[in-house]
């Protein structure tokens, strides 16, 4: 028996006694970390969430095994969001779409969650109304002509099975109660509806594919309502892309189970815990930006030297600096590059890398 044909289906229940401590932990460091991130300053700010949900994007996709380009991803947020920065590069439409899913579900969180705006994120995830090889049926529940909706992970011919869905003809009726709880229930804390209606929409499955992605946008909306605010700085998907195998166990382990979702909510809030940690290293990231750039500016670079410095602070930027990467990061000749490499160097900016010749190259050094 799968938990959604339990006679007590969707009555869930939780050992409150046992969430208590750990929900209160993670309310508090809610608390600290947007604490922090709001005395950056508007710009840093900006572009803390900017990287936040660069990686939310990318992860969440991971985790259904489909790799997006980082920078497409970060210039089609920047677009949308109207944050300017160096090398914007245009955006496929596979990117285009689940940016705008994200962006709609995090910066409108107080809208209601509606069938409609399911409908509206589920085309924009299939804007070729194919996923893959395969056409889908785009905008709209799965139908029965699709047949019994099995989740599953890992690659084709390799396949686990985690669990079977509702089956499709009672697909209104499920989706309706889910809505309607999502958006009347208002005295389950936040956080615990976020963990909720993450495992009930993956449960009911309603889509013939995106259903994980949209899970996840339904959580992060849960959870701007919980931070209220549209600024993101911290990626519950990127930290379930590293312990993907754990994700689908647990929830694997919960279907097989009764409507006490104790044990998915326990491991949901330190997962999410887990993802605060790893924003104070957004964080750090963001504080080192703006003190270098006071301590530059107090004798500024050309405008060659700022675009590459800028490049090598951007998370997705690969490997170190050389000669010719910055000839052609800077659209400069070679000549050019090795004098401002060589004034960066003497200025404690730049730092040679172990080795020479040919394979000399820079990095940015951690304190000047």
């Amino acid at each position: 028996m799968w938990i959604h044909q339990h006679k007590n289906w969707p009555n869930f229940s939780w050992d409150t006694q046992t969430l208590t401590s750990k929900l209160a932990e993670i309310r508090y460091r809610q608390g600290r970390l947007l604490g922090q991130m709001q005395s950056l300053g508007f710009d840093l700010k900006r572009e803390a969430s900017l990287s936040t949900l660069t990686n939310d994007v990318v992860k969440s996709s991971a985790i259904e095994g489909e790799t997006l380009n980082p920078e497409e991803v970060r210039s089609s947020i920047a677009r949308r969001l109207g944050i300017d920065i160096a090398g914007l590069i245009p955006a496929s439409r596979d990117v285009e779409g689940i940016v705008e899913m994200m962006l709609d579900a995090t910066q409108k969180y107080t809208n209601p969650l509606t069938k409609e705006r399911l409908f509206d994120w589920h085309a924009a995830l299939f804007p070729t109304g194919r996923s893959g090889m395969h056409r889908i049926t785009v905008g709209q529940w799965r139908t029965i002509e699709a047949g019994p909706m099995q989740v599953v992970s890992g690659p084709i011919g390799r396949e686990k099975v985690h669990f079977e869905a509702p089956n499709a003809e009672h697909l209104e009726y499920e989706m309706n109660c889910f809505l309607a709880w999502f958006e009347t229930q208002k005295e389950v804390d936040p956080v615990i509806k976020a963990g909720i209606a993450h495992f009930w929409f993956v449960t009911i499955h309603p889509f013939e594919d995106g259903n994980g992605r949209i899970a996840r946008a339904i959580g992060d909306m849960a959870l701007a309502r919980a931070d209220d605010t549209p600024d993101r700085f911290y990626s519950l998907s990127s930290q379930i892309e590293l312990e993907r195998k754990n994700y689908y166990d647990q929830l694997e382990q919960q279907q097989r189970q009764s409507p006490d979702i104790t044990g998915w909510l326990e491991w949901f809030l330190d997962c999410l815990g887990r993802a605060i940690d790893s924003a104070e290293t957004t964080l750090r990231k963001v504080l080192f930006k703006a003190e270098l750039w006071n301590q530059i500016n107090q004798n500024p670079v050309n405008e060659r030297q700022r675009i590459i410095i800028n490049r090598m602070l951007e998370p997705n930027f690969v490997g170190h600096i050389n000669t010719s990467k910055y000839a052609k990061l800077a659209k400069c000749s070679n000549d050019t590059a090795l004098r401002d490499i060589s004034d960066l160097k003497t200025r404690g900016i730049l730092i040679q890398n172990p080795g020479g010749g040919r394979s000399t190259s820079y990095r940015l050094q951690a304190k000047i």
